[in-house]
C-alpha cells in the first residue's frame, strides 16, 4: 500500500480496514498494519458478521486471530440482513454492511476506512453496469474514494490484480501459518455477481486475456467523462434561478436548455438533494409533464411521488415536498 492514497490525508491520525478475512481484505489488513507503523497512525479492524453462512462464528474468531498477531484492535458487529428486501440478498448485505462501518466508526472516532476492492471487482462492476443498461456515468463504476454517512471509503487497490494479492496471501500463509477464510457465495452463481465471475469470466480470460484492465481504463475514463458532465450539470442548475436552499428551480429556464442537458440537470438536482436515481421511463415521464405543464399553463397540478417526496411544481417553479406519512400519489 503506497504512502499517496486517493482521498487520503498525508498523516491520518487513525484509520480503519473493513476486515471479512478473506484474502483481499487480509492483504489489505496487512499492508495497512505496516503504513500506521511508519505513519504513527491508530489502526482498527472492523469485521461485519453477517450471519449469512454456518462459518461465521469461526470466519469472525479468524479475522481476530489475525488482528492479535498484528497488534491491532479488532472490533466486530453482528447485524441482521433484511433477505426480504426487493433489491436482492447483495444488495442487502451491502446496506447493512455500511451501517455496520458507520456504527464501528462513530464508536472508535475513525473518519477513513480501506476496503480491499480490486481490479477484478471493478471490471466486474463495469460489466454489470453495462448489463443492466446503467448509462455513460454509471460506467464509472467504483470510484477510488466516496463519502457516506459522514466517513471517507477509499479503495487504494483498484488498480491491482487479484493475482498479485493471491500470491501476498500464500506467501504470508506460509510465513505466519495464517489463511485466508473462503466464503462460499463467492463462487455461488445464484448471486449476480458470482454469475458473472464463474461463468462469464473464464470464457472472456479464453479469448480476451485482458478485458479486466481493458474494463477498468473504461471506468477510468468513463469517471473523468463524469466529472466533465457534473461540471456542465452545476452551471445549468445554477443558471435555472435556483433557490438559496437548492429546493427549486425556474422551469422556464429549465425548457430553454436541449433535452439531454434537461435530463442530466434533473438527475444532478436531485443528486445533490440526497435522492435516488430514477429510472429512465420515470424520468422522461417527468419532462415530458414538465414540458406539457408550462404549455397548457395549469402547473399547480403537476405533483409526482419519488421515494419520501413529492417533486411539484408551482407559479413555475419545480420545487421538493416531503411527503406525508401514508400519503399516495
Amino acid at each position: 500500500m503506497a504512502a499517496g492514497i486517493a482521498g487520503l490525508p498525508a498523516a491520518p491520525r487513525s484509520l480503519a480496514v473493513g476486515l471479512s478475512g478473506g484474502a483481499d481484505s487480509a492483504m489489505l489488513a496487512l499492508h495497512a498494519a505496516l503504513y500506521a507503523a511508519r505513519h504513527d497512525t491508530t489502526l482498527h479492524f472492523f469485521h461485519v458478521h453477517h450471519g449469512l453462512q454456518a462459518q461465521a462464528d469461526r470466519w469472525r474468531d479468524h479475522v481476530h486471530d489475525l488482528a492479535l498477531s498484528l497488534h491491532v484492535p479488532c472490533h466486530s458487529l453482528r447485524v441482521a440482513v433484511d433477505v426480504t428486501r426487493g433489491d436482492g440478498m447483495e444488495s442487502a448485505a451491502r446496506e447493512a454492511r455500511y451501517r455496520a462501518f458507520a456504527s464501528l466508526a462513530r464508536q472508535t472516532g475513525v473518519v477513513h476506512i480501506l476496503l480491499a476492492h480490486h481490479r477484478g471487482d471493478q471490471a466486474e462492476t463495469v460489466m454489470l453496469r453495462l448489463l443492466r443498461g446503467t448509462g455513460p456515468q454509471g460506467l464509472a463504476a467504483m470510484a477510488p474514494y466516496f463519502r457516506r454517512d459522514g466517513i471517507c471509503y477509499l479503495r487504494p487497490w483498484l488498480d491491482i490484480d487479484r493475482a498479485e494479492i493471491l500470491a501476498q496471501a500464500e506467501a504470508y500463509g506460509r510465513l505466519s501459518g495464517w489463511h485466508p477464510v473462503h466464503d462460499p457465495s463467492n463462487a455461488d452463481d445464484r448471486y449476480t455477481r458470482a454469475a458473472v465471475r464463474e461463468r462469464l469470466a473464464p470464457e472472456l480470460d479464453a479469448r480476451w486475456p485482458a478485458w479486466r484492465a481493458n474494463l477498468v481504463r473504461h471506468a477510468r475514463l468513463s469517471a473523468e467523462a463524469r466529472q466533465v458532465l457534473e461540471e456542465v450539470a452545476a452551471d445549468d442548475l445554477a443558471g435555472l434561478e435556483p433557490a438559496a436552499d437548492g429546493a427549486s428551480f425556474s422551469l422556464a429556464a429549465w425548457r430553454r436548455l436541449s433535452e439531454p442537458r434537461q435530463a442530466m440537470v434533473l438527475r444532478y438536482w436531485l443528486a445533490s438533494r440526497g435522492l435516488a436515481m430514477p429510472t429512465e421511463g420515470r424520468l422522461r415521464d417527468w419532462m415530458r409533464q414538465l414540458r406539457g405543464l408550462h404549455a397548457l399553463g395549469h402547473d399547480r397540478q403537476m405533483r409526482v411521488r419519488h421515494g419520501e417526496v413529492w417533486i411539484r411544481c408551482v407559479r413555475g417553479r419545480v420545487m421538493l415536498a416531503a411527503a406525508e406519512p401514508g400519503e399516495n400519489s
